[in-house]
């Protein structure tokens, strides 16, 4: 693991700073409706697929 690997430990911590602040900057309304969002478009997906629930 040589310099390359350094870097690229380097640059994914970097990434997930960023998304975690990303993600702290939302408000509880912001996160609320994203949820409901995503729990929508499972859903839909496992209707499309034909999966039981």
């Amino acid at each position: 693991m040589g310099l390359a690997g350094l870097a690229g430990v380097a640059a994914t911590g970097v990434v997930v700073a960023r998304s975690e602040r990303k993600r702290r900057a939302y408000s509880p309304d912001e996160v609320r409706q994203r949820l409901h969002e995503r729990v929508a478009e499972v859903a839909t997906l496992s209707d499309d697929v034909g999966v039981a629930e």
